[in-house]
């Protein structure tokens, strides 16, 4: 899909300075971060997403950041700008945690970091819930089955190098289906510290009691809750490989 441009310089003025200094900024607060924008290469900003904020469109918002996609050079980026009422005093932390998973091949990739904003990887596709409403004939339940397959595989991954990314609960945020593969996304609430439950919590959401596990229900039966809580709990003790392949194995995958 073809996006259209504005120049950062822009941004100096409103309704667009309520994008880079948001919730509320002060003029020099403004001015400071377009000039941060500049040395992070980023020339432009387009305006368009899923989420709004007045009447302008972006990719998504949560309680550290916006999340835009702007151009550097000539490549498309999602861009992460810190909320003026964060809690974070910056974002390096964040991409600390997101350079680590990319490191076992999960999440957008890492390119740049500053004080207030993140440059990753821009994920053309769709929320995971918007998906699978939209699932439907010939190839559906194989097509669900490889990419919730794949989404499990990239949890496994994370439980094995114990870290926990904290919001699976909720997939229709965090998880993005595109074309040729879905990804894991937005790691503000990841900890190394914490003991990690991603495969057990995105189980859960997938196949336990959510608006998501009936539409999955519909396209291919899965197995009862009692089963799928039995396989959880023996994972849950030991997260061994051979304990998730039966959790693949029960749940059909």
């Amino acid at each position: 899909m073809e996006h259209s441009f504005i120049s950062v310089k822009k941004f100096v003025d409103e309704p667009y300075s309520k994008i880079i200094g948001y919730p509320k900024a002060t003029s020099r607060q403004i001015k400071s971060r377009i000039s941060e924008l500049e040395k992070l290469k980023i020339r432009s900003i387009s305006l368009t997403g899923p989420t709004t904020l007045g009447n302008l469109g972006i990719l998504g918002k949560g309680y550290v950041g916006v999340v835009v996609i702007a151009k550097r050079g000539n490549k498309e980026i999602a861009l992460k700008i810190r909320r003026t009422d964060s809690p974070r005093k910056g974002m390096k932390d964040e991409s600390v945690l997101l350079k680590l998973v990319n490191s076992v091949n999960v999440g957008p990739k890492m390119f740049d970091v500053s004080k207030n904003f993140l440059v990753m990887e821009y994920l053309e596709g769709e929320k995971f819930s918007d998906w699978v409403t939209l699932l439907k004939g010939i190839g559906s339940a194989r097509k669900l089955k490889s990419t919730i397959r794949d989404v499990l595989e990239d949890c496994y991954r994370l439980d094995q190098m114990g870290f926990d990314h904290g919001e699976l609960s909720n997939i229709s945020k965090h998880v993005i289906v595109g074309k040729t593969k879905a990804t894991l996304i937005d790691f503000e609430s990841s900890s190394t510290e914490r003991r990690p439950s991603n495969v057990t919590s995105i189980t859960q959401a997938f196949f336990i009691g959510s608006g998501n596990a009936r539409k999955i229900q519909k396209i291919y039966k899965n197995p009862s809750k009692g089963k799928i809580i039995e396989h959880l709990k023996l994972y849950k003790q030991e997260k061994t490989r051979e304990n998730f392949d039966n959790l693949l194995k029960i749940l059909k995958l």
